[in-house]
């Protein structure tokens, strides 16, 4: 009966075994996005494919559903083709992790070239998801809690706010936040320890006798406070994206050595 020794080569398993622990990691990390996306979807009645595509606007919900499920495909894939040492495996992690990290540096490249076109884009799809504002409560949460945390109010300012059916100006609506915006856009009131809901109604009515509106409201676009935000927190970003970064090229890394050091204990294989 033929049998099989080892002659020189032998796999890493100090390279096998941090891969192996780095795609644990990233496949437990996956499968709980995954399981808050069909939670988050089961908590608001649409759990059946239908409903789930009918939905307007962006649901983040989406989102995360995407990236638990390249998370978790990518960490099955490293860690089982470590474990097993099996090359199929590692090549298709290491070719997505790749593909992964040329479509963020082409998509850096390219805002950073057209950042006019990119910033009307982003107006025009904040504009869009404002105008199903009510639609859907994982967004309404989204748009208010970066309209609170960036201290903006709609993508160019607040009359964006008129896109939304609730909010616009027209005669025709009879809500009563018609000419309003959300209580998101309202500057906070130290001296209210509940958060005042009803603030940002009538707000841009003409026919409204109040201060003006920056005493009020926050009247800058979240694109522009974006803008302003970017140079006070860059090395925030740059170290984000760096240690992202690092974390591709060294699992890249790890899978490629691999590889080759299980071509180079096959090739050392003798009957």
């Amino acid at each position: 009966m033929p049998h099989y020794k080892y002659q020189g080569a032998q796999v890493s398993c100090l390279f096998k075994y941090i891969l192996f622990v780095l795609n644990i990691i990233f496949w437990l990390v996956g499968a709980g996005l995954l399981a808050i996306t069909f939670w988050a979807w089961n908590e608001k009645g649409v759990l059946n494919i239908q409903s789930i595509t009918e939905l307007n606007g962006l649901d983040p919900v989406w989102v995360i559903l995407v990236v638990g499920l390249l998370t978790f495909v990518l960490g099955f894939t490293g860690c089982i083709g470590a474990l097993r040492e099996n090359i199929c495996l590692l090549k298709f992690f290491s070719l997505i992790i790749g593909t992964i990290f040329t479509l963020e540096l082409a998509a850096g490249i390219l805002a950073f070239v057209f950042q006019d076109w990119v910033k009307e884009q982003v107006q025009n799809f904040i504009r869009d998801n404002i105008g199903v504002y009510r639609d859907d409560i994982d967004l309404q949460n989204l748009i208010d809690a970066v309209q609170k945390y960036m201290q903006c109010c709609g993508a160019a300012g607040p009359d964006d706010w008129n896109n939304n059916i609730y909010f616009n100006c027209s005669q025709e609506n009879s809500s009563r936040e018609r000419c309003g915006v959300p209580f998101s856009c309202c500057l906070p009131d130290p001296a209210q320890n509940v958060v005042n809901t009803q603030c940002g109604y009538d707000i841009r009515s003409k026919n409204t006798k109040k201060l003006d509106d920056s005493m009020i409201i926050y009247t800058k676009g979240c694109v522009q406070a974006f803008e302003d935000w970017l140079p006070r927190n860059i090395y925030f970003v740059a170290g984000v994206f760096l240690v992202i970064a690092f974390l591709q090229m060294f699992s890249i890394y790890l899978a490629r050595s691999l590889i080759s050091d299980i071509k180079a204990m096959k090739a050392g294989w003798r009957y």
